[in-house]
């Protein structure tokens, strides 16, 4: 690919190439949802279009905050068959880059941009999914690494992924938020066992995975062996930043089938589009669309300038949750009897509104969210926390003592 020092040159460019290599809309599934992202992806990174900015020593372009702005405009419009790797792209990779080894990101970053292989997060448990703090998963020195034993659960994609960026407890013996350590695993590992969670969509896009005794060496540690937790907040602030700034409902962006522009041809198909309560409420649905776009057009421009947003990614994130609950509920008043999930009408369109009430729940719930910007943004007094400070193998204690 040549170097676009012209960033309207390079808007051109991707708009044909993506007009070009864009695949049919289809509803795959499985195997066949994999293979179909894998082939796309190779292609974009064939075509120099992957990992627009990370250097090209690991397998980018090297290019500059513009043209990686201009990508996400342009691919927002299309239905660009990624989402497998927006748990790799959007949080493990930046994370790898952050803080990882430069044995990490040359060994992680190429296949990772060229989609060949695939990437989960492993930090919510049974135990501990709003309090990610509480995860009982534990890291015990074994040899010249680490033996992992615990359960995590809801792992998007687990089941068809080759690594997962995973939390541990690696000193049980200080207060919570310490003596965790952030670790690459192989999900292919002897004592990693994976089992699908089928949702009410009918698919199981979550897992369970359980880790017997799985061996990992030092070079799997990223950042610093106790210090997880810092990194878990930044590779949070990654997640919260992808997941407001991906696109609308299910493989379509700006034409998907909870969007705007695809809820207001639903519409006219069901002969309801006349209505003048329809229009209001798709006006409402417009507002806060934009108002999503732009809040996180804004937050990219200012990570792309060297600004953390910090607590404020929680915002597009809260923002990106109730566009898709409120377009999904606006889906059934608008098509009326056409919406009938049973009957199957349109499969995009009732999968996109079924999984659209993951996502006030996915990467922290909506109450997360609100409290994260009440106390870190809005600076007001934060929730009492009792045991801030006591170290975690006496709450554990406690725990077992109640389960009794």
């Amino acid at each position: 690919m040549s170097d676009f020092r012209d960033v309207e040159e390079f808007r051109t460019h991707v708009r044909e190439w993506l007009a070009q290599n864009v695949p049919p809309v289809t509803l795959a599934t499985g195997d066949e949802a994999v293979e179909r992202s894998k082939r796309f992806t190779k292609k974009l990174f064939d075509a120099g279009l992957a990992g627009l900015e990370v250097p090209r020593a690991y397998g980018g372009q090297g290019l500059g905050p513009s043209h990686q702005q201009i990508w996400r405009e342009e691919a927002s419009k299309v239905p660009v068959p990624m989402g497998i790797y927006d748990i790799g792209l959007g949080m493990c990779g930046p994370i790898i880059l952050a803080l990882g080894t430069e044995a990490q990101r040359t060994r992680y970053l190429p296949p990772l941009l060229e989609g060949t292989e695939i990437w989960c997060q492993l930090f919510s448990e049974p135990a501990a999914g709003s309090d990610v703090a509480a995860l009982r998963t534990r890291a015990v020195r074994s040899g010249d690494g680490y033996a992992i034993t615990g359960q995590k659960v809801w792992t998007t994609g687990a089941h068809f992924c080759d690594f997962g960026i995973l939390l541990a407890r690696t000193d049980p013996d200080v207060p919570k938020h310490r003596g965790i350590t952030m670790f690459i695993v192989d999900m292919k590992a002897p004592g990693v066992v994976v089992r699908p969670l089928r949702d009410m969509s009918g698919q199981a896009h979550f897992n369970e995975v359980f880790l017997d005794d799985v061996q990992v060496g030092l070079d799997a540690v990223v950042g610093e062996i106790d210090k997880g937790w810092e990194a878990a907040r930044l590779l949070l602030s990654f997640e919260r930043l992808a997941v407001s700034g991906g696109g609308s409902g299910i493989e379509g962006g700006a034409s998907g089938p909870l969007s705007f522009h695809g809820l207001v041809e639903a519409a006219r198909g069901a002969g309801t589009l006349r209505s003048s309560g329809a229009r209001e409420s798709l006006v409402d649905l417009y507002l806060l669309e934009r108002s999503v776009n732009v809040f996180n057009e804004r937050l990219s421009r200012e990570y792309d300038s060297g600004i953390d947003p910090g607590a404020r990614g929680s915002i597009g994130k809260l923002l990106k949750a109730r566009r898709e609950v409120a377009a999904a509920g606006l889906t059934t008043r608008l098509i009326g009897p056409a919406a009938d999930f049973d009957a199957g009408a349109s499969p995009r369109r009732t999968d996109a509104t079924l999984r659209s009430f993951a996502l006030p729940i996915g990467g922290g719930t909506n109450e997360i969210q609100l409290s994260i910007i009440g106390e870190r943004v809005l600076g007001l007094p934060r929730e009492p926390q009792p045991d801030l400070h006591t170290p975690f193998s006496d709450l554990d204690s406690r725990r077992k003592d109640v389960a009794r």
